[in-house]
């Protein structure tokens, strides 16, 4: 259904079908908790053959969505991150059989140990129960996050935003199928049927006690209302604010080889870089070309005194350059007094996702990755790797920021945690 048709209760109608939604998602999770690895990976191998025969309706609902999406003049970086073509399916669709290749994380002995009463103590990998996915633009998420919620034997709860409602609802019609053609509750990923946003209210009061874990996918402001409204754990990212240094040992065509795919391969992912910080050492060598790469490219560049000399071109930076998430073909451009500037700058206004170094001098490398605090920190490569399928995890459900329980990109083993299995023999306790 397009969305929801409240009648008479209105409110007390969407809470009450919303409660039901979690209780279903609950106990299809007890089901999926035990399922053998061979039959969570029927459901996604089903589940992606469904996907490539059905590409020509995705196209069409994509159509839809992005019909809507640009009567309400969405950024052509959002636009970006909903358009759906033949490669794209092709790529979900594939990301589903990566992830049924992945071992299976759930009953993996993480620890063994014996005490000297003669009790031995493993710690097994389990379920995590039912997690919350909310996101908005992105129809992919809803295959990645399915899938990976599936092969960790959680439940899923999809709340897709309403610029992908229509991808989103048939996407997930190819997971309901996979799910039925291996023996699985169809209740075991389900989609809110709703662009209502009491949803995201419900969701994140966890649905009466139904949901164990939230994770946002979109945006600074629903990122931010997640982690201060939620009465449940979440995984999240705030924002992607991430920086390459090139420093004054970096290898100039390396260095602008690694720029240009961090900044603009595609520049509405969380992984995009949004400054560049260059060596003050080495600006006579590096700043101006670096500069000129990225405006030849098409790119706006904001910067400190320093970079407008070298390029009439450049836009002069503010204050608050320093600490924004462009999402789009901008970036911001300082030097800094070596590695240590660098790292005391994306200390300052970093946001602890993913951060970069350019530079052919490995004790600078080194003590770079060692003092940088992100969830990611990249030595000589772009850092549009932050991305859980280059990872190799098939794919991610988000990059987790904090440092709880999951950091960097969250796969299938972070969706796990884990319980005590205690073996005896007649073992009492003093």
């Amino acid at each position: 259904m397009e969305s929801l048709h409240l009648v008479d209760g209105g409110a007390a109608e969407l809470e009450n079908l919303l409660l039901d939604l979690g209780r279903r998602a609950r106990r299809a999770s007890r089901v999926l908790a035990l399922a053998p690895p061979e039959q969570k990976n029927r459901a996604l191998t089903a589940a992606a053959e469904f996907l490539r025969t059905r590409t020509a309706e995705l196209i069409g609902a994509n159509a839809q969505d992005m019909a809507r999406a640009k009567e309400k003049n969405l950024a052509p970086s959002m636009l970006d991150r909903l358009a759906l073509d033949e490669k794209r399916i092709a790529s979900m669709a594939q990301s589903l059989i990566d992830i049924a290749a992945l071992p299976d994380p759930v009953g993996r002995v993480l620890d063994v140990f014996e005490r000297p009463n003669g009790l031995r103590i493993e710690r097994v990998a389990t379920p995590l129960g039912v997690i919350g996915v909310i996101f908005e633009s992105r129809p992919n998420v809803t295959a990645d996050a399915g899938a990976l919620c599936l092969k960790a034997g959680n439940g899923a709860v999809l709340r897709a935003g309403s610029e992908s409602f229509h991808s989103s609802r048939l996407i997930h019609a190819c997971l309901v199928e996979g799910l039925k053609a291996a023996g699985l509750p169809e209740d075991c990923i389900v989609l809110i049927p709703t662009r209502d946003r009491a949803a995201v209210g419900a969701m994140l009061a966890g649905l009466g006690g139904n949901i164990d874990v939230i994770v946002p996918r979109g945006g600074k402001s629903l990122v931010e209302r997640v982690q201060s409204e939620a009465r449940v754990p979440v995984f999240a990212h705030l924002e992607g604010i991430v920086h390459l240094y090139v420093d004054s040992d970096a290898d100039l065509a390396k260095a602008e080889k690694i720029l240009l795919n961090s900044k603009l391969r595609r520049t509405g992912i969380c992984g995009a870089t949004e400054t560049l910080l260059v060596d003050r050492a080495g600006a006579d060598r590096l700043l101006a070309p670096l500069v000129k790469t990225l405006l030849d490219a098409g790119c706006e560049v904001r910067g400190d005194a320093a970079a407008l000399a070298v390029d009439s071109r450049v836009k002069p930076a503010s204050a608050q350059d320093w600490s924004t998430e462009y999402l789009d073909a901008i970036i911001s451009v300082k030097l800094v007094d070596g590695v240590q500037g660098a790292i005391d700058h994306i200390e300052t206004f970093g946001s602890h996702h993913t951060d970069g170094i350019v530079t052919e001098n490995q004790a600078k490398a080194d003590k770079f990755q060692r003092e940088v605090d992100s969830a990611i920190v990249i030595h000589n490569a772009s850092t549009q790797f932050a991305d859980g399928g280059e990872f190799g995890f098939g794919a991610e459900i988000g990059i987790a920021t904090g440092r709880m329980h999951a950091r960097g990109p969250v796969g299938v083993a972070q969706l796990t945690s884990f319980k005590y299995v205690v073996h005896g023999d007649g073992q009492t306790r003093a």
